[in-house]
């Protein structure tokens, strides 16, 4: 017996595809073109308009719909926080980028996206539906293709070194962490707005890095300058940001309310990657 149905759709238009809201529990949406990519002028504007016409195209459908679902989780990303060094962003007292000095002025682009994304959530009319925007930091799972799997074939190739200073925080969370943590707002009826998806520790690129060098039982991890980082981009077609953008959140609503980590650190859940890993 098959577990559901498949409905296609263009991510931006209501089509046949739009019945499914109506009736529907829960809506998750996670469109939106990947951000591993050169930054090109295509690539951004592909990445913006793919993130707030789904999202405005969701809005549509359960407007329209006449039982609407009780709750619409929408992708959001973690991004949309500043550059930082000083301290963890929070919900309640994080700071939104665009504006750090220091930084490429072009970063201020993903954090723009990030806000228009959720600026088209915001505007949905949609007052009998639960509206979550998810504020998320990378997602490690030990499945073939994830950003886990590029960074554990790093390191087993002696390439899983620092990067830059190395001081910049990486925020990450447990793909199973992830899973529950959509389970759990979805059951929790007063959670709305935005909400921080990351394990409670994030730590520095050099410090994430040897942990999976411990995981993997690597010793040797060869550092990169920044200068090696932009010719690996190009060569790998993506972008520095995703290395050397200060990513420090936490998760503070859902530790204010009870939300149970299986993997608080990061060191235990790259062990557990590294064993799952297939």
């Amino acid at each position: 017996m098959p577990a559901g149905r498949v409905a296609s759709w263009d991510g931006k238009t209501l089509g046949a595809w739009s019945k499914e809201v109506d009736g529907a529990d829960v809506v998750v949406n996670l469109a939106g073109r990947s951000v591993n990519c050169r930054y090109t002028e295509e690539n951004l504007k592909a990445m913006l308009e793919s993130r707030t016409d789904s999202t405005r195209a969701i809005g549509e459908a359960i407007a329209e719909a006449k039982n609407p679902p009780r709750v619409w989780l929408q992708m959001s990303t973690a991004t949309i926080y500043a550059h930082r060094l000083d301290a963890p962003n929070g919900e309640s007292n994080g700071i939104i980028g665009g504006s750090e000095e220091g930084v490429p002025a072009y970063w201020a682009r993903s954090v723009h996206i990030a806000k228009e994304w959720e600026a088209a959530l915001a505007k949905a009319e949609t007052p009998k539906t639960r509206k979550v925007a998810l504020r998320t930091s990378m997602v490690m799972s030990a499945d073939k293709g994830g950003i886990f799997d590029v960074l554990l074939g790093l390191v087993r190739r002696g390439l899983g070194g620092n990067a830059a200073s190395g001081k910049q925080y990486v925020s990450w969370i447990h793909g199973d962490d992830f899973a529950r943590a959509i389970d759990w707002l979805i059951e929790h009826d007063d959670f709305d707005g935005a909400v921080n998806l990351a394990a409670p520790n994030p730590l520095p690129y050099e410090d994430f890095m040897r942990a999976i060098r411990q995981a993997a039982n690597v010793r040797v991890g060869l550092p990169a300058t920044k200068w090696m980082l932009e010719l690996g981009a190009w060569a790998m077609r993506t972008d520095t940001e995703l290395v050397l953008k200060s990513r420090r959140v936490i998760p503070e609503r859902l530790l204010a309310a009870g939300f149970h980590f299986d993997f608080e650190r990061w060191l235990e859940a790259a062990k557990d990657l590294v064993a799952h890993h297939h």
